[in-house]
């Protein structure tokens, strides 16, 4: 919690008469601790970023390059004193660890940036219940079974809002589509993505409204999606059948992999192994084992919103 010190003090001035050689000096003398304090308000605010977690180096990379393009720019205004990132599981540094290096540090502020793709319980129940913001018991058992450590900060802190609340996505998943379409009359659109099963609804909406931007763009007519995480039991036949379903009215089927970073077990086994298993697969699939991550517009995001959040922090004191 921010708190404001307000110390009043009565200034008092001594004044002493002192002559040397017939003249008349007056001086104006404060002792040490007469000396005014100054009210200081001062706010240490950090910056964390913070992301689900993989097994895998190739994934973990891709969120420590992000934090480190965007940390001169985040801290360049001075506001900000330092920039981390985090993993929720698998892994560390956990959330955990990063809140007790900025309680150890003094930091009176600490905004987090879900680097998330869309909403699921790990956004709305986990990362509040693992800061202390909310006591979730299902979160609090799956921390347990997970060995997920949960740290209440003397830091104030702030979560911001998702990457879908923006058109990022709309526009990484174009870039990556006009890449690969060389004839949009005949192919036809799959997006493949973790999904959640209690978000589910939520998912399809924004995968519905990429898809339709992208078409609108590119000239592409039909698209399909699938998921490859928890709620399809990691099984590449949902890739498969995603496939075939847009294969069936299109000559060719374009995959994007709508993950945030590069994971070996996703991309290659569960995606590209779905695809194995469809029928000339060779030459009527085109596929790009790639991720939203690396992206400049999603740098540009993290620093603006943290920019944001810097602003709600310092607004607090008027």
């Amino acid at each position: 919690m921010i708190i404001h010190y307000l110390k009043k003090h009565l200034f008092f001035a001594a004044l002493a008469t002192v002559f040397f050689s017939g003249s008349f000096l007056q001086s104006c003398q404060t002792t040490p601790a007469e000396k005014p304090e100054e009210v200081t308000e001062k706010h240490k605010i950090g910056v964390l970023l913070v992301n689900h977690g993989s097994h895998s180096e190739t994934w973990r990379n891709a969120l420590l390059d992000l934090e480190a393009n965007v940390r001169d720019q985040i801290m360049q205004s001075g506001q900000v004193e330092e920039v981390k990132t985090a993993f929720m599981e698998y892994t560390e540094p956990s959330i955990a660890t990063r809140m007790k290096e900025f309680d150890d540090a003094g930091f009176t502020d600490v905004i987090l940036v879900p680097v998330f793709l869309t909403v699921s319980p790990h956004t709305f129940e986990d990362i509040p219940t693992i800061i202390g913001q909310k006591e979730d018991p299902h979160s609090m058992e799956m921390m347990k079974l997970e060995k997920i450590e949960r740290y209440v900060a003397k830091a104030e802190t702030y979560i911001t809002p998702l990457l879908d609340f923006t058109e990022i996505l709309q526009k990484n998943v174009l870039r990556r589509v006009q890449t690969l379409s060389v004839d949009p009359a005949n192919e036809g659109l799959v997006l493949i993505g973790y999904g959640d099963e209690d978000y589910e609804k939520e998912w399809i909406d924004l995968f519905t409204t990429i898809a339709d931007s992208v078409k609108a763009k590119v000239g592409i007519t039909d698209h399909t999606y699938g998921w490859c995480g928890h709620i399809a039991h990691y099984d590449p036949q949902k890739t498969t059948d995603a496939v075939n379903e847009v294969l069936k009215k299109k000559k060719k089927a374009i995959v994007i992999p709508v993950l945030v970073a590069h994971d070996e077990m996703f991309q290659i086994d569960i995606i590209g192994g779905g695809i194995d298993k469809v029928s000339d697969n060779k030459t009527r699939v085109i596929y790009k084992p790639d991720a939203i991550l690396p992206d400049k517009n999603i740098e540009a995001w993290v620093i603006d919103i943290s920019a944001e959040y810097v602003e709600k922090v310092r607004a607090k004191d008027n």
